[in-house]
């Protein structure tokens, strides 16, 4: 065990704290837009759709440098993105199960395809090395370049998120009244894709495919539990983000053994069930108010 000072000060912390906290900082305030659309589980989706992009990425251009990888899985994502649109409008299942059907179908081709090059003569003049953790995310490897990657991204996303704030405030809240000064829901459809995306194919090394979801729906669920106000909102998703992040990347430098990802994602998730019980809105105020009415 490392002492808090050697932590906080040692070059590998700073870049893994930097990169995590920009990465769910920006990917907090994106997720509050499919969490209120009622479309939680199409970043679920979506990143398990990325890895197969990531391995044919590698495959045609037999390198792993992060821009391309990116660029990859940004394909596949958006493939799925588009096949889910359209079995929604041409077929009768739930979202939930066309959602179920896209990220098993499109991991299932990931990982033969990642089987199929690891026993292949052509690509073994390619290092395949860190592959893997694309599944799983391994956040204690983020690179200076993929801190320039992540620092690129986030601030486009919140960027974008900025400009439409009105745009999405009205698409979210008041959808017939959007159509009626003008805003195209197709637009607001495809920034919250892009953004949504980029900030998935940029994470998928830092907690993987199986648990890029939780970094968008988690500190959507604390904020709400906070205040009414969307701005408010927004900011408090950011911030928790940023702080589990940071917060799991400590506990994870701190104690040998405990991966850096999965240690993330477990701090959101007991700040977002606290939310849930301790929060304004939360069980414990509903309780307590329904026990003031019952008198």
């Amino acid at each position: 065990m490392m002492s808090s000072w050697s932590v906080l000060s040692s070059y590998e912390f700073l870049i893994i704290a930097a990169g995590t906290g920009l990465l769910a900082f920006a990917s907090g305030a994106v997720g509050c837009l499919t969490v209120l659309k009622g479309q939680s589980l199409i970043g679920d989706a979506i990143g398990n759709s990325a890895f197969p992009g990531i391995i044919l990425a590698f495959m045609v251009f037999a390198t792993r440098e992060p821009v391309y990888l990116l660029l990859g899985a940004i394909c596949t994502g958006a493939c799925a993105f588009l096949y889910i649109q359209v079995l929604k409008d041409h077929c009768p299942l739930p979202l939930d199960a066309l959602l179920a059907i896209t990220l098993s179908t499109f991991f299932g081709l990931g990982m033969v395809l990642k089987t199929y090059i690891q026993g292949n003569a052509m690509y073994q003049h390619a290092s395949q090395s860190g592959l893997q953790t694309y599944i799983f995310g391994q956040a204690a490897y983020i690179m200076r370049s993929d801190l320039y990657i992540i620092l690129v991204v986030s601030i486009i996303s919140l960027t974008c998120l900025v400009l439409f704030y009105k745009e999405f405030y009205l698409f979210l809240f008041d959808p017939v009244h959007s159509k009626t000064i003008g805003v195209p829901p197709i637009i607001m459809h495809t920034v919250t894709l892009v953004s949504t995306l980029c900030l998935i194919a940029t994470g998928l090394k830092v907690v993987g495919a199986i648990l890029i979801s939780a970094l968008f729906i988690l500190p959507a669920i604390t904020a709400l539990q906070w205040s009414y106000k969307f701005k408010i909102v927004l900011l408090i998703a950011a911030i928790t983000g940023a702080v589990g992040s940071i917060l799991g990347t400590y506990i994870s430098t701190m104690y040998e053994g405990m991966s850096t990802g999965p240690t993330i994602i477990l701090c959101l998730g007991i700040m977002a069930l606290m939310s849930l019980v301790l929060g304004p809105r939360g069980t414990v105020r509903i309780w307590w108010q329904r026990r003031g009415g019952a008198r």
